[in-house]
């Protein structure tokens, strides 16, 4: 039995995009990775319009909670690093100190809570970025699976 690779979204909040993926790749693939999320500012609480959006296809998130990127640093070993967000990208160091991480992927995804209009309006940014993300999530899973069938090593 192998351990689980750890999968760390980043972004900046961690109150919406990468709690939302967070959950999206526990709930699918929870028994092969680890699922983290962490922001470079996080905020108190997760967006309610996160949760709810997560809950029409059957996801709870609302147990989980913004963390800083610093609860990983030097202490967890992050296989996959998942980034976000623009601001994210352009701030977090190729290389973090005592936390290596196997490969980084750019995934710019819009920040939901950067909507306006009517609250249907911002209920239907949440639901396109968490779909985006789902699809998103569902391609690397896809592709990392199609490469550990044929025989190639997966770190």
């Amino acid at each position: 039995m192998h351990n689980k690779q750890n999968v760390l979204f980043l972004c900046n909040d961690n109150s919406a995009r990468s709690q939302m993926a967070e959950g999206l790749l526990r709930h699918a693939a929870g028994d092969r990775f680890e699922s983290l999320s962490a922001g470079l500012e996080p905020e108190l609480q997760l967006h309610p319009l996160a949760i709810a959006v997560m809950e029409e296809i059957g996801i709870d998130i609302s147990s989980q909670i913004p963390k800083g990127v610093d609860i990983y640093l030097g202490k967890t070993m992050i296989h996959n690093l998942m980034i976000l967000c623009d601001k994210a990208q352009s701030t977090c160091p190729r290389v973090w100190p005592g936390t290596p991480f196997q490969k980084r992927y750019y995934w710019p995804v819009n920040n939901p809570e950067d909507s306006t209009g009517t609250s249907e309006e911002k209920l239907a940014a949440y639901r396109e970025v968490r779909d985006e993300l789902k699809e998103k999530i569902t391609s690397w899973l896809n592709e990392v699976t199609t490469h550990s069938v044929a025989g190639i090593e997966i770190q």
